[in-house]
């Protein structure tokens, strides 16, 4: 048997006004305003779940832990990525890296990203990298409405 490798991208968005703190990356990042969702928000973790779902194959991170249901209403970001790491090893898959980036115009990441670095690594159990950009004062997030983020991930598991 050979090790089957897999790689699957994430995407996430959500635009500022939230009530709690402002989470990225696993993060508590100081801001003027914490992002609007259902758990805490965090794009970043948020888009590194759907990346590591996809990878594997399976549905999106709204299928696994939909909006709306209270078991999931305000649950960190750390804790989603634990529970994406359960999920895709319960189809032989482990992660074996993942990369994020944050786009927005505020606040810079730079400062905080060793922190979202190692934050993330620990609960998925691999390492992921952050890098950041801006987009100019384009659109929404150069606007400063919101944060979005792209993630990639690769996972390896038992092949034929």
């Amino acid at each position: 048997m050979t090790a089957a490798f897999r790689v699957g991208c994430g995407v996430d968005a959500h635009r500022f006004g939230g009530s709690g703190p402002l989470m990225l990356g696993t993060v508590e990042v100081p801001h003027d305003t914490g992002l609007v969702g259902h758990s805490d928000g965090d794009v970043a973790a948020h888009a590194v779940c759907d990346a590591l779902l996809a990878a594997a194959g399976l549905a999106d991170i709204g299928a696994h832990f939909p909006p709306g249901d209270p078991e999931w209403a305000g649950v960190s970001g750390q804790r989603l990525l634990r529970e994406t790491v359960a999920l895709i090893a319960g189809s032989g898959l482990r992660p074996v890296n993942a990369h994020v980036v944050v786009v927005c115009e505020s606040p810079r990441v730079g400062p905080y990203r060793e922190a979202m670095q190692l934050g993330m690594s620990a609960a998925v159990g691999a390492p992921v990298t952050v890098h950041a950009t801006t987009t100019e004062r384009m659109g929404f997030t150069g606007r400063g409405e919101g944060i979005a983020c792209n993630a990639v991930a690769l996972v390896e598991g038992a092949g034929e």
